[in-house]
């Protein structure tokens, strides 16, 4: 029963991950909620389940042209500097502080999200 339950979290993280939304947004919450996984591994799955998808996606977006590559390298190259000692710190953490982190930088994601709608609503 519970290869069902990672199965179906696994094709929700793709489809969001696929869309460019960030699958891990949802796969690390629903991982440690539902299917029994501790907050390292989570993370863990996420990036190992990230890259392949990752690498999928990117393809069919530079396909479409949807891709502007000077502002992929203005994000890219500073995320990959700061990713080793990201790492490396997570590593130091209990899963309980990743699991805080982790949520409240959910929680500050969906309030600009919705200031930015708020604030995008108002515009003519």
């Amino acid at each position: 029963m519970k290869w069902i339950i990672l199965i179906t979290i696994g094709i929700f993280g793709g489809i969001f991950g696929g869309m460019g939304m960030g699958g891990g947004t949802l796969l690390i919450p629903l991982l440690t909620s539902f299917g029994g996984v501790s907050q390292h591994a989570a993370q863990g799955v996420n990036l190992a389940a990230f890259l392949p998808m990752a690498a999928v996606a990117l393809i069919i977006h530079f396909k479409k042209k949807l891709v502007e590559a000077k502002t992929a390298l203005l994000v890219a190259l500073p995320a990959l500097l700061t990713a080793v000692p990201a790492a490396i710190l997570a590593g130091y953490c209990s899963g309980g502080v990743l699991s805080r982190i982790f949520g409240g930088f959910l929680v500050l994601l969906g309030i600009w999200q919705m200031v930015s709608a708020i604030r995008a609503k108002k515009e003519p």
